[in-house]
């Protein structure tokens, strides 16, 4: 499952506005490859959307079925906010939705044959023995 955990309001090459939703996955536990040690994250990315902001604004919260997976692309270079470095990236983040699992069949019993030996042959009740 991904949470919808906030929207922003971003604009198309043709200078349009639109409204992309901004998702976060299940908690991850990753290990640091500098100190060895773990500590928790969430992927997240963002997708576009066809929302207004108010629309956008009530879905936050809202959880959707599926996960955020990590899709190799095309190098590019990405400043971390934070801290102002520039790195070059492979890969990004996407969304992807899961289809809802078919309910799995019903099994049905396996239809009761008589042992014919149990019953009397002659129409008379007879006690088993213990």
């Amino acid at each position: 499952m991904v949470t919808v955990t906030n929207y922003a309001v971003g604009t198309n090459s043709e200078g349009k506005s639109f409204v992309k939703l901004i998702l976060q996955g299940d908690l991850e536990m990753v290990q640091s490859k500098t100190s060895g040690k773990f500590y928790a994250t969430a992927r997240r990315c963002s997708i576009t959307s066809t929302f207004d902001e108010q629309t956008a604004m009530l879905l936050v919260g809202k959880q959707l079925p599926g996960a955020i997976i990590k899709e190799e692309c095309e190098p590019f270079d990405y400043t971390i906010p934070e801290t102002g470095e520039e790195i070059s990236l492979s890969y990004r983040y996407v969304y992807v939705p899961m289809e809802p699992q078919p309910a799995a069949a019903v099994k049905q019993p396996e239809p009761m044959v008589p042992i014919l030996s149990t019953f009397s042959s002659n129409g008379k009740l007879v006690l088993a023995e213990a």
